[in-house]
């Protein structure tokens, strides 16, 4: 394993900075239709900030093993609209109010015109990355937009149920990781890596991804809502049971489990209350064990730039999974 040390945010910064300028640049051109609700839709969700994690992947990748062109700013602005179509599409199917501190986009326009425009920004992500002339590249989209259609609809049959970690793992890679896992194969695709690197390199980014998602989903729990930008527990509230409330469901007493499941069919706290749930939490270090395997899927994203040169872009992708579970929002 290398020694290489990990770099700081400010480092990761200054690496990134003009390549992420130029990707907000590129996504704020393409994002531009005829239709004006479509471009201010669009507009709206690209002002909403965000970390732009994927698009850095990407750029981390591709810059990591040597690649230097512009194909990483069209394909960064990529991933970000695919991103930004499926947080347009989460509001409407969640019925959210609010999203990173603003009304969410379907309170002001509506979830008809919403859809309409997260369907345009997935097919206008589409054309742009085929100016990339790559196969590869649709194919690494098209599986990417299946597993996440697919994750949308596995959850909302599951809504208001127990699952088990196995059924969560599948979830949350189908939601989440696999969009970190694409970034990354698309900076080893630019870079025409072999296909072993490019699997190691999609090893990061699934890891990466599972890491940050269970991270999200134990602030949802945890966080204040002044902090995450909208309403805390929203996950209980529609009925998704996430790691550390499963964990709960397995190792609690009975009537602990009743509470648990009480509000996951209710989808709400009248019955019990949020501070109930997460004394239950708290008694069987639930919350705990969700962060202490987030942790483990840091390491094992770290692990797999083993035979990775060593160089500053790697030393930032090394610092990642530091900052994905030690975020607080």
């Amino acid at each position: 394993m290398s020694t290489l040390a990990i770099a700081t945010a400010k480092e990761v910064f200054d690496l990134l900075s003009d390549d992420l300028r130029a990707i907000e640049r590129e996504f704020c051109s393409d994002a531009v239709s005829s239709v004006a609700a479509i471009t201010e839709i669009s507009g709206y969700l690209r002002e909403g900030g965000g970390k732009r994690i994927r698009p850095s992947l990407l750029l981390l990748s591709a810059k990591s093993q040597g690649y230097s062109g512009d194909g990483m700013i069209r394909l960064g602005a990529v991933v970000e609209m695919v991103h930004s179509a499926t947080l347009v599409h989460d509001d409407i199917i969640d019925a959210a109010d609010t999203r990173r501190g603003r009304p969410s986009a379907n309170t002001t326009w509506g979830n008809a015109k919403c859809v309409l425009a997260g369907d345009w920004l997935y097919m206008q992500a589409f054309k742009v990355a085929l100016d990339e002339r790559n196969f590869r590249v649709l194919d690494l989209l098209i599986g990417l937009t299946q597993q996440m259609v697919e994750g949308e609809l596995l959850q909302m049959e599951k809504l208001g149920q127990s699952i088990s970690e196995d059924e969560y793992n599948s979830l949350i890679y189908r939601k989440t990781a696999c969009l970190f896992e694409v970034s990354m194969r698309l900076g080893s695709v630019l870079a025409l890596a072999t296909d072993v690197t490019e699997e190691r390199m999609g090893d990061y980014g699934r890891s990466l991804g599972m890491a940050f998602q269970i991270v999200d989903d134990v602030l949802d729990l945890t966080a204040t809502e002044e902090v995450l930008g909208k309403p805390v527990a929203s996950d209980l509230r529609e009925g998704k049971a996430t790691l550390a409330v499963i964990h709960a469901l397995e190792n609690g007493s009975d009537a602990e489990r009743a509470a648990i499941q009480t509000v996951l069919i209710d989808q709400n706290f009248e019955v019990v209350t949020h501070a109930e749930i997460l004394a239950i939490l708290t008694r069987h270090g639930s919350v705990d064990y969700a962060m202490n395997t987030a942790f483990q899927y840091a390491e094992a994203a770290r692990a797999a730039l083993a035979d990775l040169p060593d160089s500053d872009f790697k030393r930032a992708l090394l610092w990642v999974p530091d900052f994905v579970v030690a975020r607080d929002k």
